[in-house]
């Protein structure tokens, strides 16, 4: 069976106050044209459709047009869509059964009660049976009714909250079992640190969001979403495609694409290849001297570093680069003068807002601290 992996469409982004719906557009055709020729028998959106929980109706109107010709182009396609982090879960979930008959799977919500569970969408080829268990992101508090609380009385950690979910699971292993997810899954032996992260990611103070990957070790298959680079989680097998489309400047040169997967047999290893999207306009940052940067000009989205160690005339220089680069996103300079200081001065540290209100507050209890970080990033999940 063939399908594709997707996810962090991030429609209505917005970057450097650059409207990207065309680049999106255009992406989004080449997904569709690769879809009819490919013909694959499901794909997979794991997760940040949105780039708001409450997207513009113009960014709403981008993602039904999207999926309409994805219909169109591959009728006998199965469709599975769930909500990520950047989502609005309600929203997301709204018209759910009447999607799926039209086999079109929109899950915003985890489960709700004792008696739900994961939503499972099987499908079938000559090996059997192929079982997509759909996962939206999930916090602890989304689930607290389900699995109750710690000894303590408090929601259990997100690692525990996803283990414990999948553990209700009853996984028949004698078939195949694909997760797909929106969760920030760790590489064993891996901190949260070694993980190198895009600017236009949403991080948790602390990185209370991280959960163990050995919870995927029960899957045949993991397509996972949250993280914007492509990588895999420890196993070939278990992967995050990363965004079709660049989404910060920090994302520059890398190789954008559709992960395909051809899961065979149980006993066999899958096939995984990426077919690689090509943007309207590329993301590119440009070094070096302001005439020669001049000479490389481009329709291109560019961030500029001039390294000029002479003044420069700033309404000149500012009017010049826009001329050479329509699509210009930022110009900074590289500071190339050394100074020296007769005693040195104590380095300061950069303060995350979680450090930062720490320093303000002083003597807080380990409770009033998780309160606080919860406080943190949920303002920053709603922005």
């Amino acid at each position: 069976m063939k399908f594709f992996h997707l996810s962090d469409l991030h429609i209505g982004l917005k970057l450097l106050n650059k409207d990207l719906k065309d680049d999106q557009l255009y992406i989004f055709n080449q997904i569709t044209e690769t879809a009819k020729r490919e013909q694959p028998q499901a794909i997979l959106i794991a997760g940040d459709i949105y780039d708001k929980a409450i997207p513009s109706a113009e960014a709403v109107e981008t993602f039904d047009t999207f999926v309409t010709e994805l219909v169109n182009a591959v009728p006998q396609c199965t469709v599975m869509i769930i909500s990520g982090n950047h989502d609005s879960a309600q929203r997301v979930n709204c018209f759910r059964k009447v999607l799926s008959k039209q086999n079109v799977y929109m899950i915003g919500m985890p489960p709700q009660s004792e008696n739900e569970y994961i939503q499972k969408v099987t499908l079938q080829d000559e090996y059997g049976n192929v079982n997509f268990y759909l996962l939206p992101f999930v916090k602890p508090s989304m689930v607290r009714l389900i699995l109750g609380t710690d000894k303590d009385g408090n929601n259990y950690s997100y690692n525990d909250t996803i283990h414990k979910l999948i553990e209700r699971e009853n996984i028949d292993f004698s078939e195949r079992n694909v997760l797909v997810s929106h969760q920030f899954y760790l590489p064993i032996g891996k901190t949260a640190d070694e993980i190198e992260r895009m600017d236009s990611e949403i991080r948790t103070v602390g990185n209370i969001d991280e959960v163990k990957s050995d919870v995927l070790n029960v899957f045949d298959y993991a397509a996972l979403g949250h993280i914007h680079k492509p990588m895999t989680v420890g196993n070939e097998a278990y992967r995050y495609c990363g965004t079709p489309l660049a989404c910060s400047v920090s994302e520059a040169n890398q190789q954008k694409g559709i992960v395909v997967v051809n899961i065979k047999d149980k006993n066999q290893k899958s096939e995984i290849d990426t077919i690689p999207l090509k943007p309207k306009r590329e993301i590119k940052v440009i070094k070096g001297l302001l005439e020669d940067i001049l000479k490389r000009t481009c329709d291109d989205y560019v961030s500029v570093v001039i390294t000029d160690k002479t003044d420069i005339n700033f309404i000149d220089m500012h009017e010049r680069l826009h001329i050479a680069f329509p699509n210009l996103l930022q110009i900074s300079r590289e500071n190339t003068r050394k100074t020296e200081y007769n005693r040195s001065a104590p380095a300061h540290k950069k303060l995350n807002p979680f450090e930062l209100c720490c320093s303000f507050l002083n003597d807080m209890s380990e409770e009033e601290q998780a309160l606080l970080k919860d406080v943190i990033n949920t303002v920053k999940g709603v922005n």
